[in-house]
């Protein structure tokens, strides 16, 4: 699959049109005629996916839908298409994390290069929610001391501080941070270093104390 598109629109005609147009190109195509519709369907985030969204659109409008779908977490990368040049505007939505902003009518070729950097970006963003929920399923098959030794290996201590922070033999450490390793499935310091802060433990780590 090449990727799922949701529009919202409240001219029938343009669904239509749209839909057709991005089911010949490849896409598969969800239609919407207002946003309280597309919050209704609660689009999922868990496939490459973007939403093509008008931004005069009754009730509840463009930007409006953009606010609440940040507030509910999502993901999905938005494509503004508008019948009005309004820079203010534009510059707004680009700042609220909007994607693209694209004026009609808008060409074919400029319609499916931003649908394809939207799918490429959402693609990226869930490569990376995929890496982090490894990591994070890894870290939770740590013993509680290997936890502790993990705490501190990330924030540069070596064996010896480490051993001397939790009160045990340093070569009770070297087993320990071999086991780390083994079970996050790292090869190096570095690797260690860079998937906590992926997970964003760095911020919060600080010196465990305890006993083996």
């Amino acid at each position: 699959m090449s990727g799922l598109v949701h529009i919202v629109d409240d001219d029938p005609s343009f669904l239509t049109a749209m839909a057709r147009h991005l089911k010949h190109a490849g896409y598969q195509v969800a239609v919407y005629a207002s946003a309280q519709e597309l919050l209704d369907r609660s689009p999922s985030d868990s496939i490459p996916s973007c939403i093509l969204l008008d931004v005069q659109i009754p009730d509840l409008d463009g930007p409006a839908l953009q606010k609440q779908l940040g507030e509910l977490g999502s993901t999905l990368p938005i494509i503004f298409l508008s019948g009005y040049r309004d820079i203010p505007l534009t510059v707004r939505a680009i700042k609220a994390g909007a994607q693209d902003f694209l004026s009609k009518p808008v060409s074919s070729e400029v319609l499916l290069r931003a649908i394809a950097g939207a799918l490429a970006h959402h693609r990226s963003t869930l490569d990376l929610q995929n890496k982090i929920s490894t990591a994070r399923a890894r870290l939770a098959t740590l013993t509680p001391r290997e936890r502790q030794v993990f705490d501190l290996i990330v924030r540069g201590r070596i064996n010896k501080q480490i051993a001397h922070a939790l009160g045990t033999a340093e070569r009770t450490i070297k087993a320990h941070r071999h086991g780390v390793m083994e079970k996050m499935q790292v090869r190096s310091l570095a690797e260690l270093v860079s998937l906590a802060e992926r997970i964003g433990l760095l911020g919060g780590v600080s010196d465990t104390q305890g006993t083996a």
